[in-house]
């Protein structure tokens, strides 16, 4: 153990402790980005039904074409129930091609954004950059209330991806580094939290409003985000950075409380940031140095697995889990039964991580998700085999819901968190923004390739194509994530180059 953290350790036994109230509220107040994004990834599954012509009846000889929305509502249901309210349809509509592009074109913003957010964020600050992000937030909201077409959606969701990208660099960037080592798991996963609370509400709120009703309300969440996020403090290391010694100081004691002694902290911190300016950063550094090389590797591959765990085929086929257990549960309650059920596994996560540890957590995410989309595999091919699978309907949605849960308490929240725990500060910007294009690439392709691979193989086939990868990821998880639990900055760091912490 160093001495900065027995400094810290033997304040703590004397009475100096810390007081968490403000790191709680700063961390609550930077995760509102993040109720943002969530509320903007869901917004397509309740809107574009309503805006996409009436589906033909199902005993038409016709062959109908794939529908990504299928499994969140009934686009026939939810346009005849509108129509009745207001008294009239919706003014235009999307054929299939401008439904997917309205839906693509987010990615596509988000990866454009991620790196010169890093960037921005390093040099003009974490607070400043979540602060300016809630500008292409509102602008994606503005056009999106008074669209009257295909283009003016499409121009407001790749708005949407531009701070949607951003948010996801710049936010677990701030929550990382404005928390104690004691607390930086459990607050680092209020990130991933706060995503599904904004999923969950659109989902609720989109069953049953208009899709510009819908989009009036989200709106008022990037205005709170500046109403809240105003009054944070910058964070102690940037500060420190920008050679701010006292309002790094000040920002600390304001995080800490006023009875904490700040001295081994603020020292240990300011170490850091010593290291750090004399390393050289950036790209070509980060990948022939061994700390840094590895933190980026482990870095992607938490983010890969996260996206080739099979979330999407699961959640796409939630309806036909459903199904077989034999439930004429109406799809959009399923929807926000799946939401529900992921939101309160999300929270479970941020209490367990301190305990439990981040390699444990993702090592049960990827062992229990690999064995659920096996054993659902295995139940579609039996199904669509012939054979009798009536009398156990009820397995597949015990797997979707173990499943849920697995991934909201590992692969969901801490990708995002150990991005920020990982890298040395002079990389972080950087890291995190590369992080953040992979990530959205990966949503891209599998998004993409998923409706091709369920037409050519099957969706038992899909089942098991994501189950491999999870088999793979428990050797990833094993020998090359570090345990970052109760361990600083520097001790990571010194894991991550090879040597004994």
């Amino acid at each position: 153990m160093d001495k900065p953290t027995m400094h810290m350790l033997s304040v703590q036994e004397k009475g100096g402790q810390t007081k968490r109230t403000n790191q709680y509220i700063a961390a609550v107040s930077a995760a509102i980005g993040a109720v943002v994004a969530g509320t903007i990834l869901a917004w397509t599954s309740p809107a574009l039904p309503q805006i996409s012509p009436p589906k033909k009846e199902a005993n038409s000889s016709e062959p109908q074409p794939y529908d990504p929305f299928e499994p969140y509502n009934n686009a026939t249901n939810v346009t005849t129930i509108l129509i009745n309210e207001l008294g009239q349809p919706a003014d235009f509509l999307l054929d299939t091609t401008e439904s997917s592009v309205v839906s693509a074109i987010l990615a596509i913003g988000a990866a454009i954004s991620a790196l010169p957010v890093g960037v921005l964020a390093e040099k003009f600050g974490r607070r400043p950059t979540i602060l300016l992000l809630s500008i292409p937030f509102m602008i994606n909201w503005l056009i999106t209330i008074f669209a009257n077409g295909a283009g003016m959606l499409i121009a407001a969701r790749f708005f949407a991806g531009l701070s949607t990208g951003g948010i996801c660099v710049a936010a677990p960037m701030y929550i990382g580094e404005i928390a104690e080592t004691s607390i930086r798991g459990s607050l680092g996963a209020f990130f991933q939290l706060f995503l599904t609370v904004g999923i969950l509400f659109t989902f609720v709120v989109g069953a049953w409003t208009h899709w510009q009703t819908l989009s009036i309300i989200s709106a008022v969440f990037p205005v709170l985000l500046v109403a809240v996020f105003w009054w944070m403090p910058e964070t102690p290391q940037y500060l420190l950075a920008q050679n701010r010694r006292r309002d790094a100081e000040k920002a600390l004691r304001w995080l800490r409380g006023p009875d904490a002694d700040l001295s081994g902290e603020l020292e240990e911190m300011q170490n850091d940031v010593d290291n750090s300016a004399r390393q050289k950063a950036g790209i070509v550094a980060m990948v022939t140095n061994r700390a840094p090389l590895m933190a980026l590797i482990c870095s992607l591959g938490l983010m890969f697995f996260q996206q080739f765990s099979g979330i999407n085929a699961v959640i796409f086929y939630t309806v036909n889990i459903f199904k077989s257990a034999g439930s004429n549960i109406d799809p959009s309650i399923a929807t926000i039964i799946v939401g529900v059920v992921q939101t309160l596994a999300t929270y479970a996560s941020s209490l367990l991580i301190e305990k439990a540890g981040r390699r444990i957590l993702l090592l049960q995410s990827c062992i229990i998700m690999g064995i659920c989309l096996i054993i659902l595999g295995t139940y579609f091919k039996l199904q669509e085999s012939g054979a009798n699978v009536a009398a156990v309907g009820w397995i597949p949605l015990v797997c979707l819901v173990l499943f849920i849960i697995s991934f909201s308490m590992g692969f969901g929240p801490i990708p995002w968190m150990m991005m920020s725990e990982l890298f040395a500060s002079e990389f972080r910007g950087t890291a995190s923004g590369l992080t953040v294009i992979i990530n959205w690439l990966l949503v891209f392709i599998v998004t993409l390739c998923f409706p091709i691979m369920k037409e050519q193989i099957g969706i038992y086939s899909c089942f098991w194509f994501f189950s491999g990868f999870m088999v793979t990821c428990v050797f990833f998880v094993f020998f090359l994530i570090p345990e970052t639990k109760g361990k600083t900055l520097a001790q990571i760091q010194t894991l991550l180059g090879g040597k004994q912490a």
